[in-house]
């Protein structure tokens, strides 16, 4: 079956979905996206990715020329024209065609565009055996330079990252911020288990730590939160890191990923954590047959 991609309003095939080589997005970076998975036929917290996705748009003065809810018309009519109920989404808005200048609001027109495929970002034997990281050297985009609570096209700074991490042999990198702590990797979110006044707690830095409020964070705070799991939203320094028992991430793409080496030091036994376990058992059972789509 040849996969199908909404564009602009219309089903075509794959090979026909294109857009104009002066697009801003392409020449810039201008533009917005969302990520967004497929859960047993149901689009999971399809209103909260939507939500996010506007408020980038509007952030950057980017207007999308269709509603929420026809987003979400589209998103589900795309799922269902490749016949896929479990995958990945990946919904976006550039600023358009325009002239070879910056300026954003010179002819152009907003393109959207929505694709739905399968994504596998780890290798299935690392959710069990766990993930090595390193600390990349290229740090997290200054706040003042470009909001991480804008989801943009604009991905380089990850990217060179994620290089790094590549050239020291692993798959994925912990960046940190412009004051030295730890902000997000490259395209996950990061929590760790450490003890705090005699118990153990989850630790996940801030918002104000320049990190993207990932949906699937969110999602395990709140599962924490109802597991009676003692939580904190803390500045980590990459020592936290080294000496925390416990590492995992979060993402839409990635879901929950133990993580048992950074920068060649073992995390806690070498091996996935108790916590890590719970929160990724909990995760799954979440989203196996009701995932909520709010």
């Amino acid at each position: 079956m040849t996969r199908q991609i909404w564009l602009n309003g219309k089903l075509v095939p794959a090979d026909q979905a294109t857009v104009s080589v002066y697009d801003h997005g392409l020449l810039y970076g201008d533009g917005v996206f969302e990520g967004i998975r497929l859960y047993n036929g149901r689009v999971f917290k399809a209103g909260t990715h939507l939500k996010r996705l506007y408020e980038s748009a509007h952030s950057i003065r980017l207007e999308i020329p269709y509603t929420l809810e026809e987003l979400d018309a589209a998103t589900r009519q795309t799922a269902d024209a490749n016949g896929q109920r479990d995958g990945y989404v990946r919904l976006c808005v550039t600023r358009g065609a325009g002239t070879l200048g910056i300026h954003p609001f010179k002819e152009c027109k907003p393109n959207v565009f929505i694709i739905v495929d399968k994504i596998s970002v780890y290798p299935a034997e690392l959710y069990e055996t766990g993930l090595e990281i390193i600390t990349a050297s290229t740090i997290r985009n200054h706040p003042c330079a470009l909001s991480p609570r804008i989801k943009s096209m604009n991905y380089l700074n990850n990217v060179l990252a994620k290089i790094e991490a590549i050239d020291a042999g692993v798959l994925e990198a912990v960046m940190l911020n412009h004051e030295g702590f730890v902000a997000e990797c490259t395209a996950d979110n990061l929590f760790v288990v450490r003890e705090y006044l005699g118990e153990l707690t989850l630790i996940t830095p801030p918002s104000s730590a320049g990190i993207l409020e990932g949906v699937t964070r969110n999602e395990i705070i709140k599962l924490a939160k109802k597991l009676g799991i003692a939580f904190r939203e803390e500045n980590l320094t990459k020592h936290d890191l080294y000496t925390s028992g416990e590492i995992f991430l979060t993402g839409t793409a990635a879901e929950v990923i133990p993580v048992t080496k950074i920068d060649n030091r073992v995390i806690g036994g070498g091996e996935p954590g108790e916590m890590t376990l719970r929160l990724r058992e909990a995760f799954q059972s979440l989203v196996a047959e009701d995932a909520p789509e709010d």
